[in-house]
């Protein structure tokens, strides 16, 4: 009668052990926050950094956030002032491969700028470096400053 116990115990903890799911699921894909606080000096290297990002992982989750002149980047018409580049296009194709473009409301109302003058790829959050530490904090983002 043991031995008949014995193995039903067995046999119940391998039937329940087949059923659980491995905790080795599959790695989850990276989660990106690129600052941009300078358009000027981060502009277009940040641009470029996120298409090399892309490039190389492609399954990156990318969300850019700006504030105070970096801003600049992700209003109608903003160009490079070196090159002459202008960066909607560019900004139009990294949206196009899911990257977030967010505008920093308070940077807004200080700089007293209107949504309007933004291009259409912009989103905006009530403050950029709340959200920078939100997504770092909550969502476990890395953080990149180009």
């Amino acid at each position: 009668m043991n031995t008949l116990k014995y193995l039903s115990i067995i046999t119940v903890y391998i039937l329940s052990n087949l059923f659980i799911v491995p905790s080795m699921a599959q790695p989850q894909s990276t989660q990106v926050v690129y600052h941009i606080d300078d358009t000027q000096f981060q502009g277009l290297k940040g641009l470029r950094n996120i298409r090399n990002h892309l490039d190389v992982s492609p399954s990156t989750k990318i969300v850019v956030v700006t504030h105070a002149f970096g801003v600049d980047l992700l209003m109608e018409g903003a160009k490079d002032q070196k090159n002459q580049v202008e960066y909607a296009p560019l900004i139009s194709a990294l949206k196009s491969r899911g990257v977030r473009f967010e505008v920093c409301e308070i940077t807004l109302k200080n700089r007293d700028l209107k949504k309007e003058t933004f291009i259409l790829e912009s989103d905006f959050t009530p403050s950029g470096v709340v959200r920078i530490a939100d997504l770092q904090v909550k969502e476990h983002f890395a953080y990149i400053k180009p």
